[in-house]
């Protein structure tokens, strides 16, 4: 296993050596040098945006020209058939080259919907949507959370009736992200209103230029507009559209969120990963004169242990694959505490800054953090949210008693 992950690794930088650059040492820091943007959300121009989305579709495709756009995948799909160990190896491989970004088609598309696909959908589904989408061709979202049903996935109200070989879908979604790019969107509705709420819904694969598909940019606090509404008025999707059984929707649902712990989790401290550098943080208090200040610097300490902590469950789940075995409970743990370290460093960075951090006085490394300071709240929800999460983990790994569910009316009276 050992000789074979390191020929892996060899075949690897052999394919990134040919077709990109080197990457800057990231782990250099001077304070007032390079880029001090700290964004987590995207705050480009469409027009820009646009132009980012193709460049990772184009690095995608490159890799998947030369047998690493999807590692783990089956090979009769595009994949290179091998193991979330080779996976996770080129992803450590690659973050040293200056690769495009494809956080666009990763993380919702590759990371969650592609394996929910590959689990569930009829055969002429994976044949003509998983090799597009690792190609970097297609572009998916996740129709899932609604005005009404947000965390309460189980409570969606977009309907879905049928109507021959088709099922006919009217409601909709919000806080979708990527769908003004994507091709295909996942999405639940309900098929038997009749039926308990977790046992009445079916999954979809929603064409985005299907006739009566709306997709409504919302512009963030943070200046982008990176999540959507979108609206499905009587758009027709074909029966072979449908992933799982009819009102078979949440075990797909399923599929799909356990992937999602996984992949926002295991970004560690992701996109911002400088927000938890002991070298900036450390400089930033000396260049506003706080670095004298005992209890910022007992915060600092606090918050650096708990991105190691963080840092070495990841690493624990790491050797789990390596071994063979599922990570349990680590993956819903990282991602709460992912969350978690990320508000606490822009928190703390705001009582460093105080004013300078909502008022630009031009100078380096001091209004560039508002970014992460206004997206604080969305990391404390997107990929379930820090209650669904403390749920989760008190349940069913220190099994304590399931939180009382609300019953509804007709529950009530049967």
């Amino acid at each position: 296993m050992e000789q074979d992950m390191q020929d892996f690794a060899a075949e690897v930088r052999r394919f990134l050596d040919a077709h990109v650059a080197k990457a800057p040492d990231r782990t250099a820091f001077t304070w007032g040098e390079g880029d001090d943007t700290m964004a987590y959300f995207s705050s480009l121009p469409p027009e820009e945006e646009r132009e980012h989305v193709q460049r990772a579709r184009d690095w995608q495709r490159i890799r998947h020209e030369n047998g690493f756009g999807w590692i783990t995948g089956p090979p009769e799909y595009g994949g290179c058939g091998l193991t979330p160990v080779h996976d996770l190896l080129y992803d450590a491989i690659e973050s040293e080259y200056d690769v495009a970004d494809t956080g666009t088609l990763s993380v919702i598309g590759l990371g969650m919907i592609g394996p929910t696909i590959l689990a569930h959908a009829q055969p002429r589904l994976k044949d003509r949507w998983l090799p597009a989408m690792y190609r970097g061709d297609a572009i998916a979202c996740q129709l899932f959370s609604e005005p009404g049903a947000g965390s309460d996935l189980a409570s969606v109200a977009t309907k879905a009736v049928r109507d021959g070989e088709e099922w006919v879908l009217n409601g909709q979604k919000v806080w979708t992200s990527v769908a003004q790019h994507s091709q295909i969107g996942l999405a639940l509705a309900r098929t038997n209103p009749e039926a308990p709420k977790h046992r009445g819904i079916t999954a979809f694969l929603v064409p985005m230029d299907a006739p009566g598909v709306e997709v409504r940019p919302l512009r963030q606090m943070t200046g982008g507009a990176d999540f959507n509404e979108v609206f499905l008025t009587d758009v027709r999707v074909p029966d072979d559209h449908r992933l799982g059984e009819v009102d078979g929707g949440w075990t797909v649902a399923l599929t799909t969120l356990m992937n999602e712990r996984a992949t926002v989790g295991s970004e560690g401290a992701g996109p911002v990963a400088a927000a938890l550098s002991l070298d900036r943080l450390s400089a930033l208090m000396r260049a506003t004169w706080t670095w004298d200040d005992r209890a910022l610097r007992a915060r600092l300490a606090e918050l650096l242990v708990d991105a190691m902590a963080t840092e070495h469950l990841n690493t624990r789940a790491l050797r789990k694959l390596r071994g063979g075995v599922a990570p349990g409970p680590e993956m819903s743990v990282s991602k709460l505490m992912y969350g978690q370290n990320l508000t606490r460093a822009a928190h703390f960075v705001s009582d460093v800054l105080g004013p300078r951090v909502i008022a630009d006085t031009g100078k380096w490394g001091t209004y560039a953090w508002s970014e992460l300071l206004l997206a604080t709240p969305a990391l404390r929800i997107l990929g379930g949210t820090e209650e669904i999460m403390k749920n989760i983990l008190a349940e069913r790994v220190l099994g304590l008693p399931k939180e009382p569910a609300v019953a509804t009316t007709k529950e009530v009276r049967s």
